[in-house]
């Protein structure tokens, strides 16, 4: 099956934050409620990953990352989630829908390792850094070629951070943002040197939004929820 006849997949990043009333139960409380959320997420059809942000921000401290065939996946589980004992004194902070597809400036550039991006395959690397993109209006006024052109610039500055993994989704008609975009890595310097340089690069002033970013550590969901009580 080529990657145009690949059926799209819906992506979803949610953050959360705690009730600091959940860490006033006692132990043995916690301890439950813990287990039935890691077994809840261990019996999931869905592509899963679990990112604690504790200390990394004020406004949220676990990431739950889901790939899904559909909506309805999502919708369910989003729905069992909020239904268990620790999902009573979570609260979404912030939640951004996409999905994945074939990119508009793809035929001109491709992949060395022929990856496909319509499909997310996480790389299991220690870091991720999620953020919504949204581009000016005056970006989509341009011409293709002059777009490909500044695009084709872009992409030859990523491929000098080979450690920082992009996983570009789409948001149009879905979400408020266009985009949201997640990176891996293990080395959090080369992705700050990569947005850094990205930083004077010819498209940059059509860049409308690009916050807020989350920096988010990867663990196990057994790990993540020790680390937030």
């Amino acid at each position: 099956m080529t990657e145009t006849q690949l059926a799209p997949q819906y992506v979803k990043y949610t953050f959360f934050t705690v009730d600091p009333l959940w860490r006033g139960l006692s132990e043995s409380e916690k301890k439950r409620s813990k287990e039935e959320f890691s077994a809840l997420v261990a019996s999931s059809d869905l592509l899963i990953r679990a990112y604690s942000l504790m200390g990394m921000r004020s406004d949220a401290e676990l990431l739950l990352w889901l790939v899904s065939p559909d909506l309805e996946g999502i919708n369910k589980f989003a729905t069992l989630a909020m239904n268990t004992r620790l999902g009573q004194y979570l609260t979404v902070s912030h939640s951004y829908l996409a999905m994945t597809r074939r990119s508009t400036y793809i035929d001109e550039h491709s992949h060395e390792n022929g990856e496909s991006r319509t499909r997310i395959r996480p790389m299991g690397r220690k870091y991720l850094f999620v953020y919504p993109f949204v581009k000016t209006h005056a970006w989509y006024q341009l011409s293709l070629e002059e777009r490909q052109r500044m695009m084709n610039e872009h992409f030859k500055v990523g491929h000098l951070y080979p450690e920082v993994k992009v996983h570009t989704t789409y948001s149009f008609g879905l979400d408020d943002q266009e985009f949201v975009l997640g990176f891996e890595t293990d080395d959090p310097s080369r992705f700050l040197d990569l947005v850094m340089e990205l930083r004077s690069a010819e498209q940059r002033p059509y860049t409308e939004k690009d916050t807020p970013i989350f920096t988010c550590l990867l663990g196990t969901i057994e790990e993540v929820l020790d680390s937030i009580g």
